[in-house]
């Protein structure tokens, strides 16, 4: 009896162990595949089931930029835009319907073993300045890491190869778990509309159907992105960058102009898609997973997967880009319904009929095989001015980006899709 009570006394003096929090909780790639959705919104902090429903909505078009299994708010802004195509109620929360509808896009498994190669840590950089001058003398904004390269090629964000691989060095031989996105989507995009609101971007093919939608920055408050519009004028993958500080922002210390060298970890990471609206254009970046957080020169940026998906469906000339007026969004813009749906049966793997995938547009005619897989060289990328340049004679406006580009281009080129085929 003592004992009981001096046991009770001691348990009373020493204070409970706190509870880990959500994101000291580890999980695996096997934990994502037995992930399965009950009832109510995505748990909060990091999740297995919130990584399978990213990856899910990522194989469906509807990107949540990086995946990284946390409840933010690129991934709700995700399931939003696929309510949206849905024509289900668009509140960004997750549930039945939801979930049901994205088994059309589980029928493999969502993630995968992948061994790293001698090439994925070739080619590295220690760090990416910010100094632009500093930039300039570099050979490449090349990666800094092999995580960094293999978060691209698999959508993932880097910490999260990490936590998914704990106590394995990235090294050429270690075989660890990745994401098993879909190779990037084929088809047309005749109309891309981006939405300030809800930072989103969304491409339409000419039937009005939703092929696309991403996460992006969308310029800021100093620096606000155009209204009204405009047209792709031009498409270049892995191109320069020039800094000019005669027509664009001034960096202290670097009054002269500068031309950044091509990478990933460039001004405009590893595409641009010009417009006719002078000096704007929709870009990569360098910070994928700071989309929500970043803000830019006006100009639209996606993570860099995104962005090249995305060039290999516009074409020059043959694609709008709205932007829509502060406060309109996309879902007001194209009139989506939000009817009231009952709540079906919550989808489970076993004997599920998974919906047919929405079919995309024919593919693009690509030129030969030569210009498929090599883009010529770009001249140098100019940075966003705020004030016009000046036109050319019967064409649009253009910035000094697309103009160099127009003589590096051929006339009508759109840059081919990303091969298939994972590396």
């Amino acid at each position: 009896m003592q004992y009981r009570l001096m046991l009770a006394f001691l348990c009373g003096l020493v204070p409970p162990l706190p509870a880990l929090a959500q994101d000291d909780l580890p999980f695996t790639a096997a934990d994502i595949e037995a992930a399965q959705y009950g009832l109510g919104d995505l748990p909060p902090g990091r999740s297995a089931l919130t990584a399978k429903v990213q990856i899910l909505l990522d194989r469906s078009g509807t990107s949540p930029g990086v995946i990284d299994g946390y409840k933010g708010g690129m991934s709700q802004s995700a399931i939003m835009a696929f309510e949206r195509r849905a024509a289900l109620p668009v509140d960004g929360i997750m549930d039945p319907h939801v979930w049901n509808l994205l088994q059309a896009y589980a029928v493999r498994p969502v993630t995968q073993a992948y061994t790293i190669t001698q090439a994925d840590a070739e080619g590295l950089v220690d760090h990416i300045p910010t100094d632009y001058a500093e930039k300039a003398q570099m050979e490449a904004m090349a990666y800094t890491s092999v995580a960094e390269r293999l978060g691209e090629r698999f959508h993932m964000d880097e910490k999260f190869i990490q936590f998914l691989n704990p106590g394995i060095d990235l090294v050429p031989g270690a075989t660890i778990q990745v994401m098993a996105p879909n190779p990037p989507l084929k088809g047309q995009v005749a109309r891309i509309i981006i939405d300030k609101e809800n930072r989103r971007v969304a491409g339409y093919n000419a039937r009005g159907d939703m092929v696309v939608d991403y996460p992006a920055t969308i310029g800021s408050a100093a620096t606000p992105s155009p209204e009204g519009t405009h047209n792709v004028r031009t498409v270049a993958l892995n191109p320069n960058y020039t800094y000019n500080p005669d027509v664009n922002f001034r960096q202290e210390g670097n009054d002269t102009k500068l031309v950044v060298p091509p990478g990933p970890n460039g001004p405009v990471g590893t595409v641009w898609i010009g417009l006719t609206k002078p000096t704007y254009g929709i870009h990569g970046t360098p910070t994928p997973s700071q989309l929500f957080r970043n803000q830019s020169n006006g100009c639209v940026r996606l993570t860099n997967w995104d962005a090249e998906e995305l060039a290999g469906m516009v074409a020059i000339g043959g694609t709008t880009v709205e932007f829509l007026p502060t406060g309109m969004t996309i879902a007001e813009a194209t009139g989506a319904p939000s009817p009231t749906v009952p709540t079906p049966q919550i989808a489970l793997p076993e004997g599920t009929q998974t919906p047919e995938v929405p079919v995309t547009e024919t593919p693009l005619s690509l030129p030969d095989e030569t210009a498929a897989t090599t883009l010529p060289q770009t001249a140098p990328l100019e940075a966003e001015p705020e004030a016009p340049l000046d036109a050319e004679p019967e064409v649009p406006p253009a910035d000094p980006l697309s103009n160099a580009l127009s003589d590096a281009l051929p006339e009508g080129f759109v840059v081919p899709p990303v091969e298939d085929t994972q590396p």
